[in-house]
């Protein structure tokens, strides 16, 4: 989905029905993994339509090992046929101490952050499927709000509230709904675009 041959930028995440996407220590305990058919769906077409995953430096770590290693170890598991997609897809981490990457498919962004999403976005990619996706860390996903370079949100909302936590959310921000969806677990995915 592009307009206008600029790719998009969508945040996919996790929250809690009171809005924060980790404790007060970075908790994801209240999160639900148990989809059904039409979550794993939503998610694999949202990947699909992109051909970039942008994140931040702290959470870089634990996503690339978590999915390289159902990718290396353990072809049988269910969840095999999204971490491939994990893996293959190119990574951009930004990072202001990091020199180089550590890891496949994977490059460093030490530059301005508006500068940089401002270049990805307007890189001509040609089609369908070449849009861009970041789906954290928290301060990162932070940073993008408030430079308002987020085309689409993507809230899987859980149906827990936790009193108190990480929220990604610091200014006001006009949100448009295109889409809720509830699924079986008791999520809900409210899928919005910035007001202009």
């Amino acid at each position: 989905m592009e307009s206008n041959g600029v790719r998009k930028l969508k945040l996919q995440i996790q929250m809690t029905v009171d809005g924060y996407v980790g404790g007060p220590n970075g908790e994801m305990d209240w999160m639900s993994f148990d989809w059904d058919e039409k979550g794993i769906t939503y998610v694999n077409e949202l990947t699909d339509s992109v051909n970039t995953i942008l994140m931040g430096r702290k959470m870089t770590e634990g996503f690339i090992s978590y999915w390289t290693d159902i990718v290396v170890n353990k072809k049988d598991d269910p969840q095999y046929p999204f971490a491939r997609k994990m893996v293959d897809k190119p990574k951009i981490v930004f990072s202001k101490t990091l020199d180089k990457s550590n890891w496949d498919n994977t490059k460093i962004a030490k530059g301005d952050l508006v500068e940089e999403i401002t270049k990805l976005k307007e890189k001509s990619s040609g089609g369908k499927g070449q849009d861009i996706i970041v789906y954290g860390g928290a301060s990162f996903v932070s940073s993008l709000i408030k430079n308002n370079l987020i085309d689409e949100y993507h809230l899987f909302i859980n149906p827990v509230a936790i009193g108190k936590g990480i929220s990604i959310f610091t200014n006001k921000l006009n949100l448009k709904l295109f889409k809720s969806i509830p699924f079986n677990n008791g999520e809900v995915l409210n899928y919005y675009e910035p007001k202009k």
